[in-house]
This record gives structure tokens, sequence and C-alpha cells, in this order.
């Protein structure tokens, strides 16, 4: 319970004790796909969210970066706090610059809201087209909002499931914006890595001005919760589509850990583990280099040091 907010039934919090992962990440890492929550009493979630999540504040999200050995955060809007950024907003402010911003914004937007949004570390929106978690927006509203965007150099984060792309792929590649894609676009890992599912989306990425986040096998695994004794690869069944983007993609991949974990029902993940899962799908320490640093610093701090 936070303020008046009571967590969704069966609502699954973030793992309380991550591990010390074995890999060693590289200096300078960024987590490039994470959320804050909260906490309600202080940021209040959405009356029109579907949803109500465990508090999970800045405070926490720094330990954990710290923790694990990442020096940067992308915080991404979560959808329970609607088109109200300010617990993001209120999180990039207070990383004294170790944090960037994707945020939810509408079509009505003023000019000088997106100006404050840019001001505060916001480098793009985020388009969802997940029906079990927001509402459909009309794509002109989109399209409009990508068009407010561009000249600020942000980019349009889109996440969808796999099946859906055939419907949605015009309209993308019809955006003024880099696009950067949550997830892989949400691969059937049940499936060949080389069947026509995940071709359609190699394809699609080839347009050129497409990164792709190679996170959250925790969602996208069918075998569930993987050993904790390190006898296997963590999250082995995901590992070979990682895998092919970093290696066909080297210089438009992400990854982050997505903390803290929305909506799992299966199992919540060990944080530490999720760090482990990189060198199964960024096999050397060049492409490791990219994924990590380079890739997201080009994106997010273009021009600084890591």
């Amino acid at each position: 319970m936070s303020g008046p907010f009571t967590k969704t039934p069966g609502w699954l919090d973030w793992y309380q004790d991550p591990s010390k992962p074995r890999f060693t990440l590289p200096e300078g890492t960024v987590d490039a796909h994470c959320h804050v929550f909260g906490p309600g009493a202080e940021f209040p979630y959405a009356p029109e969210r579907k949803y109500t999540p465990c508090d999970a504040g800045k405070d926490e999200l720094f330990a954990l970066r710290d923790h694990l050995g990442v020096s940067r955060n992308v915080i991404v809007q979560a959808t329970c706090h609607g088109a109200d950024n300010s617990a993001m907003v209120d999180a990039v402010r207070a990383s004294g610059g170790r944090a960037r911003g994707i945020a939810t914004v509408r079509p009505d937007i003023t000019d000088a809201e997106l100006a404050e949004l840019d001001a505060a570390g916001v480098r793009g929106v985020r388009f969802n087209f997940l029906k079990r978690l927001v509402n459909a927006a009309p794509r002109e509203d989109l399209a409009a909002i990508a068009e407010r965007i561009a000249p600020l150099g942000w980019h349009v984060v889109i996440y969808f499931e796999s099946e859906d792309l055939a419907d949605l792929e015009s309209f993308f590649t019809a955006l003024p914006t880099p696009l950067v894609v949550d997830h892989m676009g949400r691969p059937d890992v049940t499936k060949p890595v080389g069947g026509p599912g995940f071709a359609r989306f190699l394809r699609f990425v080839e347009r050129g001005d497409v990164w792709v986040k190679v996170t959250c096998p925790e969602r996208l695994t069918a075998t569930g919760r993987p050993a904790l004794d390190g006898e296997r690869e963590p999250y082995a069944d995901v590992v070979p589509f990682g895998r092919k983007v970093v290696e066909e993609f080297p210089d438009s991949v992400l990854w982050g850990t997505d903390w803290p974990h929305p909506n799992l029902t299966d199992h919540m993940p060990d944080d530490g583990l999720l760090v482990d899962y990189v060198p199964g799908v960024a096999v050397t320490s060049a492409l490791r280099q990219k994924l990590l640093v380079d890739n997201p610093m080009r994106l997010y701090w273009p021009g600084e040091n890591a």
C-alpha cells in the first residue's frame, strides 16, 4: 500500500536481494531500459492505469545501478503513470546527469512543455501498442507527436507484439524520427531464430535508423526461471535471438534490465542474472563495448565520454 493505492492482486514485487553478477560490466555501461514506480504517495498513479504496481522509486533504482556496476540509466515512462512524467523526470534530475528519460506525451502538449522535458534530460517518447497495457491511440495523434519531437532530435520508442508488425510496419517507417524497438519486437522464441517471423523483424531493422533493445529475456522465455546454481545459461532459449540481432546490427543495439519488471506473472528475475545473460548475446569484448557503452552513449549522451 502506498498512500491511497493498493497493488494489483498477484503483483510480483521486484527481486529484493539480487545476486552479484559473475560477468563484470565494462566501465561506462548504460542500463538503457528501466522504470520508476512512484512512490505513489508522492507521484500518484494515473486514474486510467491498467495495473497498480509496487512502489519502486529512484533511490532503489540507483542502488541497483551501483550494485550491478552500471554507470547510467535510461528511464522509460511507466504506463501506470500515464502521461504524467513527474516521477520519471524527478529521477532523471536526481541522477546528476547519469540518466536520460523517455516520456509519454499527448498531442496537446505545448512547445514550452516539450522544451522543459528536453532540458530535464528527456530524449524520446514511447508509443505502446500492447492492448493489455494501454488503450489504443489514434495513429494520427501518434504521427503528430512524432512531428513535434523531431526538431528536438528525439526518437520514438515502439513496443509491440511480433505478430502485429505486419500491420504496424508502414506506420513505423513513415515516422520522421529514429526508432528504438523494445525487447526485440517480442519474438516467439519457441520458433526457429531463422524462421519467417523473426526474419521479417530483421528486415524491418535493416531499413536503417532503427535501434533494438536486446532486453527482457525474462519476458520472452518459454522455459521460465533460470537455474540459480550457475549450471545453466540464463534464459538460454532467448539467447540465439539476442545474439542474432547483436551480430547483424552491432552498432544499433542496446541493453537494459527493465527493472522493476512490471506485469510479470511467471517469475521475478534476479537482476544479477540479467547481467550474466549479456555474454551469451554479445560474445566478444568488442560487441559488449558497443552494446553496453558506445551505442547508448551515442544515442543518449552524444559528444560525451562514458
